[in-house]
């Protein structure tokens, strides 16, 4: 008898067959002690993204696959790749990563010592290019621009904070509850869109599943010379303003901060779509930005301009929802 599929690597892909064959031989070294398999979600990449996966399983050591999914954006590719995984374990990667050996052993542990339905962990740097001063060198809020996680080194309960999909691994019953990602408020070409992960969670959360941060559980990712630019940041702020409105808007769930929403926001006053204290809030962070620059604390001033950049993109988006009443705190949408 065949034995069962513990793991299956999920990895949705765009254009970047490059960098996937080099994900692709790294994940060939894995030594897990059960078995496992790899799905590569193909989303319309117009390069030999299909060729590279097929050359790769003439001599991968364990069944790797290649899907098409047509429906644009990282969530729907995912989505396809979970409706296919046969593992008992569902892992999600990305098409730029370098893993250990014994990664998938570190998952295994992680959801057995915790007693837990889903978990995350670190995501290190593998600089193609020099940082800039003005990127902190530890965890905070610039990292998640460029997919970089460290809670530190003992084991966390996720709540406030949350994993990143880049080291993300979900018992197959968890999925079956909660439901896939969002593919409204996920990843697509031409945009930054990208708060799936979380809003996976608060689903998660609601459900009554927990995950926990493992810290041993550990992955690089590449990190392109052209995203480490203020540009670049900017932008992706801006997105994450589009996103959490997007969110605010179909959940009721606080934009600042949606896994310590309190507020009933049909009761709270609102400007333009967007609720009152997020103005004073701007006013703070416009103030802190100044008084940063005039103290030389580029840090510091970049990360309160960020702040502005997302107030601008959550402006935007309720501007264009304008014609929707305030949301009052509405049940967690359900994907499947």
């Amino acid at each position: 008898m065949t034995p069962a599929i513990r793991f299956s690597i999920v990895i949705a892909t765009y254009n970047r067959a490059r960098l996937l064959k080099e994900t692709l031989d790294s994940l060939s070294r894995l030594q897990p002690s059960a078995p496992w398999e790899v799905i590569v979600v193909d989303n319309n990449s117009p390069d030999d993204t299909r060729s590279v996966v097929e050359g790769a399983m003439r001599s991968f050591p364990v069944p790797l696959r290649y899907a098409f999914e047509k429906e644009q954006g990282r969530s729907a590719a995912l989505n396809r790749g979970f409706g296919l995984a046969e593992g008992e374990i569902v892992v999600t990667t990305d098409d730029d990563v370098r893993v250990e050996p014994d990664w998938l052993d570190h998952i295994e542990f992680g959801l057995a010592a915790k007693q837990c339905d889903y978990v995350g962990g670190r995501v290190l740097p593998l600089w193609e290019a020099k940082p800039p001063r003005w990127i902190p060198r530890t965890n905070g809020r610039m990292w998640a621009v460029i997919a970089l996680l460290d809670y530190g080194p003992d084991a966390i309960r996720f709540g406030a904070r949350v994993p990143l999909g880049v080291n993300m691994a979900m018992r197959r019953e968890a999925l079956e509850r909660v439901g896939g990602f969002d593919t409204q408020i996920g990843r697509k070409a031409g945009t930054l869109l990208g708060q799936e992960v979380r809003e996976w969670c608060m689903r998660a959360t609601a459900a009554g599943l927990v995950g926990y941060y493992i810290p041993a559980m550990v992955v690089q990712h590449l990190i392109p010379r052209d995203r480490l630019t203020k540009r670049y940041f900017r932008r992706w702020f801006y997105w994450r303003g589009i996103s959490r409105a997007m969110m605010y808007a179909r959940t009721g769930r606080d934009m600042e901060a949606p896994e310590q929403s309190r507020l009933d926001f049909s009761s709270v006053a609102h400007i333009a779509g967007v609720p009152r204290y997020l103005y004073r809030s701007a006013v703070v962070a416009i103030r802190d930005a100044i008084k940063a620059t005039m103290r030389r604390d580029r840090v510091t001033a970049f990360e309160r301009e960020l702040w502005l950049w997302m107030f601008a993109g959550i402006i935007a988006q309720r501007w264009k929802d304008r014609a929707q009443s305030p949301p009052a705190n509405a049940q967690m949408h359900t994907t499947t």
